[in-house]
């Protein structure tokens, strides 16, 4: 069998793999391989295939496992945030500002990642004319 696509092992630690492989793959499909797989790798102790696929944990795999997933919700509420900051703008200049939060260090962390690649810097551009 092809080392890139090893399921995950069975039994406790296996089960994580097996959770996190479907989260990751799913977020693949919503995100894209691209910024989902850097920001899946962006969590240490964690081993991803291109393909998605955790081949192993390294660490505690409860902690993990939120890690990743709070990757991924901050992920979530930057896209939201930077999809809805130009229409928000155009209501109220004061208001934007003034309501939207200081970003999180997992969110400053997925923003640096996003620039890194080329397609996410091509939606950044768009958004800001």
């Amino acid at each position: 069998m092809d080392p890139q696509l090893t399921p995950p092992a069975s039994g406790p630690a296996g089960r994580h793999e097996k959770l996190l492989t479907e989260v990751i793959q799913k977020q693949m499909a919503l995100l894209g391989p691209n910024i989902a797989l850097a920001t899946a790798r962006g969590v240490a102790g964690v081993t991803i295939t291109d393909e998605g696929v955790v081949t192993s944990l390294s660490g505690d795999h409860q902690e993990l496992t939120q890690k990743l997933i709070e990757q991924f919700m901050a992920l979530s509420g930057l896209i939201v945030k930077k999809t809805l900051e130009p229409l928000l703008a155009r209501h109220s200049e004061n208001s934007v500002s003034k309501s939207v939060e200081q970003p999180s260090a997992a969110q400053i962390a997925v923003n640096q990642t996003l620039n890194e690649i080329p397609v996410a810097k091509n939606l950044q551009m768009e958004n800001n004319n």
